[in-house]
C-alpha cells in the first residue's frame, strides 16, 4: 500500500467563511462609512488595517475576524451590534429578493 502524503491548505477553489454574510457585512461597513462622510483609506487608518483590506471586507471577499469588527466599529463611532443590526437587515433583504 502506497503512502499518500499530506497537502497542506485548502483544496482549490474552496473558502474558510460563507460568501452572503461577507457580503452583508461589507454593505453595511459601506453604507455606515458613506453616511459619515468617510474615505475608505481614513476608515481603514482609525481602524489600523490596510485600506486594500478594507476594500476586501466592504466587497465581501474577506469576513473580519470578531477583534477586527471591533476596530470598525469603533473607527466608525458605532457598536458593533449595530453593524451585526444592519448586516441582519441586509441578509434578510437579499434572501426576500426573487433570483431570476
Amino acid at each position: 500500500m502506497e503512502k499518500r502524503s499530506i497537502q497542506r491548505g485548502r483544496p482549490v477553489g474552496t473558502t474558510t467563511y460563507e460568501t452572503e454574510p461577507a457580503r452583508a457585512f461589507g454593505a453595511a461597513v459601506r453604507s455606515a462609512r458613506l453616511e459619515r462622510g468617510l474615505a475608505q483609506e481614513i476608515l481603514a487608518e482609525e481602524a489600523g488595517i490596510e485600506r486594500s483590506h478594507m476594500g476586501k471586507i466592504e466587497r465581501g471577499e474577506h469576513m473580519p475576524t470578531l477583534v477586527l469588527i471591533l476596530r470598525i466599529a469603533k473607527a466608525l463611532g458605532c457598536s458593533a451590534a449595530d453593524l451585526m443590526a444592519e448586516t441582519e437587515r441586509n441578509l434578510m433583504a437579499a434572501s426576500s429578493t426573487p433570483t431570476e
